[in-house]
């Protein structure tokens, strides 16, 4: 546990990628996660491991689930899926932009439509602009998929800390969302546009997703320590 009670200020800004194949191990980290992070990230991992059971487990520790399957097919294909997800208590939902306008009013749809169903509330729909791993992007890419984000009605967007500043002029409502994460000095792995937590949120970051900063340091607890210390 904390030495000190995280403010939830903090907590809130903080998602975990639980990038694991085995539900037990889940469960272990978050358990020992908790006092830190208020959101647990399940990506294509987890997710193709135990499928639904990783949503209801990680709801049931406390967490928010933010569920990033980067859903891209047809319209009817994304909005069926996204319905099924919507009805599952997910609070955040990752579509690919690239997809665009069409295929994520799709998912909106059927996110908004899933949710509503089950007497839940609507999750964020967040539309993922450039990954944080593609330092080759062009630069018109990054306005595009944002306005198509806006024009679908996603309530947010996955970016770089790098492009906060223009996320915010293009569209200052969306919530953002910055994966890449890495302490300052530290490996940045397979991440080309990384991050410090304190750049991300000086650069106006809402939610923080941090992963193998964590998980694969030789002490996560400390690491999380460290990170809360450099965030309150």
């Amino acid at each position: 546990m904390a030495e000190t009670p995280v403010p939830e200020e903090v907590r809130s800004k903080l998602a975990l990628a639980f990038d694991v194949d085995d539900l037990v191990a889940a469960v272990r980290l978050g358990k020992a996660m908790s006092p830190y992070f208020g959101v647990a990230k399940i990506g294509l991992e987890l997710y193709t491991a135990s499928g639904p059971d990783a949503i209801g487990t990680l709801i049931g520790l406390g967490y928010d689930v933010f569920l990033d399957l980067k859903l891209h097919d047809i319209p009817t294909t994304v909005e069926k899926s996204a319905r099924v997800l919507g009805a599952l208590g997910v609070s955040y939902v990752t579509f690919h932009a690239h997809g665009g306008v069409k295929m994520l009013e799709a998912g909106v749809s059927g996110l908004n439509e899933g949710a509503e169903s089950a007497g839940l509330p609507s999750p964020n729909s967040l539309a993922i602009t450039v990954l944080t791993s593609d330092a080759d992007a062009p630069e018109h890419i990054l306005p595009k998929r944002v306005g198509l984000a806006v024009e679908a009605g996603c309530t947010g967007i996955v970016c770089a800390v790098s492009d906060l500043k223009d996320v915010y002029a293009y569209a200052p409502r969306l919530k953002r969302v910055t994966p890449g994460i890495r302490f300052a000095g530290g490996p940045v792995h397979d991440q080309a546009r990384a991050a410090s937590p304190k750049d991300a949120v000086d650069g106006g970051s809402d939610l923080l997703v941090v992963g193998r900063a964590i998980t694969q340091a030789d002490d996560p607890v400390a690491a999380a320590e460290r990170l809360v210390a450099e965030l309150s």
